[in-house]
């Protein structure tokens, strides 16, 4: 599954990502990508802030426990856990994807703002993402993590040595998942990335054990109804291939009434 290097045919590639909109003006001057990044506020990045130092803080304490409870025979469920886990943060970051880009509004209190903004803004100027530093990119998907990282710690300071030994393959599977959910949107950000980037994020694009390149432009095809998973994007072709979303948007119109992607496409259609 091997794609092109990092410089190769950027300019067209990179043109793939934006919208089809007859005659709009797409990327960083389109009007309601402007009015969009001017509501990224003080507060909003002091969040960040706050959930990338704890979440972070909370990984490494994590991390050092799970490794005094590991133990040879582990090895099998382990493993098998850790892909596990992978498998899940991509399901999970096709969820939170699909439902942040198809449903609710910015102007929703608390949430729109804060966490459907980034995803309008995304589609129109799906390159701005290469743009925000790590906390801007990270600081969301840290502060998600943080109830079951705090809970993985609370076990870690409250429970036996026995109970703990028992429950390090479990605690393996939800600490790969905490990490991969962790990484998602940073490896979303690689995903747009054309230049500059190690050649070892490279690599492992090329190999599909992250989300590839390629891979993602097929979601910011017009109107961006498709391949939602942005962690490793193994789920994509399969939840596609049963119209996984489709029938849940069927199901969620025919109850309430709301079209999908109806707030996704007039930020879209805004010219001042």
């Amino acid at each position: 599954m091997a794609e092109s290097g990092p410089g190769a045919a950027a300019p067209r590639d990179e043109a793939a990502e934006e919208p089809e909109g007859g005659g709009r003006r797409w990327g960083a001057q389109h009007a309601g990508a402007r009015e969009l990044a001017e509501l990224y506020s003080p507060g909003k990045r002091l969040q960040e802030w706050i959930s990338v130092i704890l979440c972070f803080s909370l990984i490494c304490f994590n991390f050092y426990n799970l490794l005094l409870y590991l133990r040879l025979e582990h090895t099998p469920s382990v493993l098998v856990g850790i892909f596990a886990g992978v498998i899940t943060a991509d399901f999970l970051s096709g969820l939170f994807h699909w439902g942040a880009d198809t449903w609710g509004s910015v102007e929703l209190p608390i949430v729109g703002k804060a966490f459907i903004r980034p995803f309008r803004e995304h589609h129109i100027d799906p390159t701005a993402i290469t743009r925000h530093d790590f906390i801007e990119t990270n600081g969301d998907n840290c502060f998600m993590t943080l109830v079951p990282l705090a809970n993985m710690a609370y076990k870690f300071v409250s429970f036996s040595p026995e109970a703990l030994c028992e429950t390090c393959p479990w605690e393996c599977y939800v600490f790969a998942l905490i990490i991969f959910i962790t990484m998602t949107n940073q490896i979303h950000k690689w995903s747009h990335t054309y230049f500059g980037l190690p050649r070892w994020v490279v690599f492992l694009q090329d190999w599909h054990i992250i989300l590839p390149r390629k891979h993602h432009r097929i979601h910011h095809v017009s109107p961006h109804e498709t391949y939602f998973c942005i962690t490793t994007g193994w789920l994509n072709y399969p939840l596609e291939k049963i119209r996984f979303w489709r029938c849940l948007e069927n199901i969620i119109q025919g109850l309430t009434g709301e079209k999908p992607r109806a707030d996704d496409m007039k930020w879209a259609q805004k010219i001042k």
